[in-house]
């Protein structure tokens, strides 16, 4: 008896890996009054998901900062240097939960995690929602930032609030 719960205390979460395939990481600023949209793409990291606890589930993701992607490769260049995403010092953006919450109906959760572009780490908070599928979950959330908190863009043009559009789909591991 005494074994048995030491090993259910102990059990492995289950564990799932984020994969570019399924997934999108999106994002839409605006620049002189115009939508520009892009994507990020090099998805890396490990979730462990439980909904029964999401008290004890975790996120540690990251994407590749040289992928970005807008569908105009001489803005693409100008976004990978050192003014707004510098991938040559930076390559990775990361977001690391400290914690998940229940939301208000089935399926819906809170995270709030720290995510850390060049090297500026903020805390954020956002609501996601996670349907299971055959191999895994898929992950959906939304949240806004502002670029000059991450020193993204100086005194450019662009509009400081950028909206991020997760679609994330993770396989077991």
């Amino acid at each position: 008896m005494f074994l048995s719960v030491i090993i259910s205390a102990t059990a492995v979460k289950a564990q799932y890996k984020p994969t570019d395939q399924g997934s999108a990481v999106q994002f839409k600023i605006k620049n002189l009054g115009f939508s520009v949209n892009g994507s990020f793409s090099g998805l890396q990291g490990t979730i462990q998901f439980d909904p029964a606890h999401p008290d004890q589930s975790s996120f540690d993701v990251s994407v590749d900062a040289a992928s970005v992607n807008t569908d105009n490769s001489m803005r693409d260049d100008h976004l990978r240097k050192d003014n707004y995403f510098d991938v040559k010092t930076y390559p990775r953006i990361r977001f690391q939960s400290i914690k998940i919450l229940p939301g208000n109906k089935a399926g819906a959760f809170v995270v709030s995690g720290k995510l850390t572009i060049k090297n500026t780490t903020k805390e954020i908070s956002f609501p996601f929602s996670a349907t299971a599928s055959l191999s895994g979950y898929f992950f959906k959330g939304s949240f806004r930032i502002h670029r000059k908190d991450f020193q993204i863009g100086g005194s450019s043009t662009i509009s400081d609030e950028l909206d991020l559009m997760l679609n994330i789909t993770a396989e077991k591991s």
